[in-house]
């Protein structure tokens, strides 16, 4: 029996039949001791948003800090330059220790080094990082490439934080790949997925 909502079919037989609207999943990547994961196909003028969502990152090495770059050669290398904000909001697991903040020693002015997502991240069996990154029309070749981070993350000391991070890559060469890492060690374990944004 189906079942209909506002005259859509929902469920019908046992299989949902709801689209995902205006986002579209171009590829999907899961690690397994891997130095890092790259996006180098994918992000072109096809759509004017796209979005990563990164699941249960987590590193081999302890108190590893995830990170982020770009790329206008296709992944050749991973160095356009960034100016970044970074605020968190963090407590301990014993609930005796908590901020808001403006995290300035990890935005970054005019860098071409690695956007830190998630600091520290413990690699106890349970800990890890999730979160997602919007990149805004990164094929123009007129305008700078914003970006917006929200993520979350578990670290070594039993924090937890939450990090809002927002910046553009100066650049009006076309960004056509993305290279997330940790600070050192592998990604031990978890996915990034990469949606397209329909504008309509």
């Amino acid at each position: 029996m189906p079942f209909i909502s506002n005259g859509t079919t929902i469920l019908d037989n046992g299989a949902f039949s709801v689209s995902l609207g205006n986002q579209v999943l171009i590829s999907e990547q899961t690690a397994s001791a891997s130095a890092s994961i790259s996006f180098t196909s994918g992000i072109d003028s096809t759509y004017p948003i796209y979005k990563f969502e990164f699941i249960n990152i987590h590193p081999a090495t302890n108190n590893a800090s995830f990170q982020v770059n770009f790329s206008t050669d296709g992944g050749s290398n991973y160095n356009v330059t960034k100016t970044t904000t970074n605020s968190r909001a963090y407590q301990n697991e014993a609930g005796t220790d908590t901020s808001l903040e403006y995290f300035s020693s990890e935005d970054l002015a005019q860098s071409t080094s690695d956007q830190i997502i998630g600091r520290t991240i413990g690699n106890d069996n349970d800990k890890c990082g999730s979160g997602i990154l919007t990149l805004f029309n990164p094929s123009s070749t007129t305008f700078v490439k914003h970006f917006i981070i929200n993520s979350n993350t578990l670290e070594g000391s039993d924090y937890f934080t939450n990090y809002y991070i927002a910046g553009y890559g100066n650049t009006t060469s076309a960004i056509n790949a993305v290279r997330f890492q940790f600070s050192s060690g592998n990604i031990d374990d978890g996915t990034i997925k990469l949606y397209g944004i329909k504008d309509s």
